[in-house]
């Protein structure tokens, strides 16, 4: 007979997954009709960010972005002494 340790565990991770499949249904029923609700997003960042450069990243909001700027990977190079 088997040990009563190894269904326990079995049945806690079966609730586990079901617990996680209702809230992925429930995300999705939240976001509703929008299926571009992540490109949506990106695209507002994205657009926040080209906003921003225009400014030479000097506008209130765009401090975010100091710390990934004036880096070879970047290729933005701004000087904010001025």
């Amino acid at each position: 007979m088997a040990k009563y340790g190894n269904h326990a565990h079995a049945g806690f991770g079966m609730i586990v997954v079901a617990a996680s499949l209702a809230a992925i249904g429930l995300i999705a029923l939240g976001i509703g009709d929008d299926v571009l609700f992540a490109d949506n997003m990106q695209r507002d960042e994205i657009s926040y960010f080209n906003e921003c450069k225009e400014n030479d990243f000097k506008a209130d909001g765009c401090e975010k972005y100091w710390d990934r700027l004036n880096t070879e990977i970047s290729g933005i190079y701004i000087d904010f002494d001025e």
